[in-house]
């Protein structure tokens, strides 16, 4: 599996790395700063997960969501933000997922291993 993580915060690129290293260990994990770099290195690195930040200069992660899903609609896109008011916005661009940025990190966990669990077996552990 190949990972993407998009924010505009280094320290929480660093986060999200670490925890993906952690729980994916021999998979690959690459990030950018912005949506406009997300949408280069979504067509280069084809990544199957996206953990997109919301709110970012230049190209916002919900417009980086559109022209990635437009594209590549195979790739998992998560929203993250601190702002629970960009959950309905983030289902609009066609994300697969919302988290609040105050979410422990297990909530992250069980949404990958949740989105894993459908992607093989056609649904969730719960029968959803």
């Amino acid at each position: 599996m190949r990972f993407l993580i998009v924010d505009d915060t280094a320290r929480a690129r660093q986060s999200m790395k670490a925890l993906l290293e952690v729980w994916h260990p021999h998979e690959e994990v690459r990030e950018v700063a912005n949506g406009i770099e997300a949408v280069e290195l979504a067509e280069e690195f084809q990544p199957d997960f996206i953990l997109m930040d919301a709110r970012m200069p230049g190209m916002s992660g919900l417009e980086a969501t559109r022209m990635i899903k437009a594209k590549w609609p195979q790739m998992t896109i998560i929203i993250l933000s601190v702002f629970l008011d960009y959950q309905p916005l983030a289902q609009e661009a066609g994300a697969d997922g919302f988290l609040s940025k105050s979410d422990p990190p297990e909530t992250l966990r069980k949404m990958l291993e949740e989105i894993l669990q459908k992607g093989t077996t056609g649904e969730t552990k719960s029968g959803g």
